[in-house]
């Protein structure tokens, strides 16, 4: 496990996103922007024309990731993640009518429908970076060194 706290200054940057921009591209697009180094999106929320996705597909290491393409209209529930040292890693959830829900990673290519809102808390002064664990194959959040 990983712990870090800080209790120094934070800023909020709130991104609006139009139909046709893409998801991630453009919440990239804002970390950079902004310089954002360190942070969380600690909301998102909005619509999706098609979602580019992946998550895990068993239990064992090294992970195995499955990606996947929703091409129909999406309701995003959620997006959230750890912005360290300047890249985002970001989940979301989105749902097909009253059908389904799926979750998975965030992918380049998934396009807002109507629109999409984002907020992101900066953590000023906080340093994280991700570390290769070379045993499990994974990179897991800590200390920027």
């Amino acid at each position: 496990m990983f712990t870090e706290s800080y209790a120094g200054e934070l800023e909020v940057v709130v991104v609006g996103i139009a139909p046709g921009e893409m998801l991630l591209e453009t919440i990239e697009a804002a970390i950079e922007e902004h310089g954002i180094e360190n942070g969380a999106v600690v909301s998102g929320i909005g619509t999706l024309k098609v979602a580019r996705m992946h998550h895990i597909q068993h239990d064992r290491l090294p992970p195995e990731d499955r990606f996947f393409t929703i091409e129909k209209p999406l309701e995003v529930s959620s997006i959230s993640g750890i912005i360290a040292d300047g890249k985002a890693h970001l989940h979301m959830t989105v749902g097909y009518r009253d059908e389904w829900s799926v979750a998975g990673h965030l992918e380049p290519g998934s396009e807002v429908l109507y629109l999409a809102e984002v907020t992101i808390l900066t953590f000023n002064g906080l340093k994280l970076d991700r570390h290769a664990d070379d045993v499990r194959k994974i990179s897991l959040l800590g200390a920027k060194v």
